[in-house]
C-alpha cells in the first residue's frame, strides 16, 4: 500500500482512505472493480479480456485518462477512472468521471469522498473547466452521494460541477 493514513475518532483508531495514483501492476485489480460494478449497477457481464485490454490501455498512455485507487489500511477500497474531453467554447477540458467502483465492506468509509475529492482537487490544478459524470438512472443511491457532491442531476443523468474561469 501506498501509505496508511490513520487517526483518533472518538478514542479508537480509525482508517481513512488514501488516494493514489493506479500503477501498471493494479492493472488486474482495477479490472476486477469494473467487473464488479457492472454486474451491480448494471446487471451486465462484461468480457473479462476486453476489460482488462482497455484498463491496460489506460494505465500505459494517460493522455486520455487516468486512474486513482483509494486504500483503507492495506487493501485496496475503490478505483475512479478519470478521461478528458475538449470544450472548444469553453477552451478548456472537461474531466469526466468515467468508472467508479468502491468496494461493499468500505462505502461507509468516505471512499468515494476521498476519490472525488482528489480528482476535483487535480482537476482545478490542471486548468479543467469542469467535473462531469454519467449515471445510470435506476442507480438511486449513486444519484443521491453525487447530487450530496454539489453536482446538478440534468435530463440526462449527467453530473457536472463547472469551474470559474481562471
Amino acid at each position: 500500500m501506498n501509505g496508511q493514513a490513520r487517526s483518533s475518532e472518538a478514542g479508537g483508531v480509525t482508517d481513512r482512505p488514501v488516494v493514489r495514483a493506479a500503477r501498471r501492476d493494479d492493472a488486474a485489480l482495477i479490472a476486477g472493480f469494473n467487473l464488479a460494478m457492472a454486474r451491480e449497477t448494471e446487471r451486465r457481464e462484461l468480457d473479462p479480456q476486453l476489460v482488462a485490454q482497455g484498463v491496460a490501455a489506460v494505465l500505459a498512455d494517460d493522455r486520455h485518462g487516468f486512474y486513482v485507487l483509494a486504500d483503507v489500511g492495506a487493501c485496496a477500497a475503490g478505483a475512479l477512472l478519470v478521461t478528458y474531453e475538449w470544450s472548444d467554447w469553453r477552451n478548456a477540458h472537461m474531466w469526466w468521471i468515467q468508472s467508479v467502483y468502491v468496494v461493499p465492506a468500505a462505502r461507509r468509509m468516505g471512499v468515494y469522498r476521498a476519490l472525488y475529492g482528489h480528482v476535483l482537487a487535480q482537476a482545478r490544478a490542471h486548468g479543467a473547466c469542469g467535473l462531469r459524470l454519467y449515471v445510470e438512472q435506476h442507480n438511486r443511491a449513486a444519484r443521491r452521494v453525487y447530487r450530496s457532491m454539489g453536482m446538478r442531476d440534468s435530463g440526462y443523468r449527467i453530473y457536472e460541477q463547472e469551474f470559474a474561469a481562471p
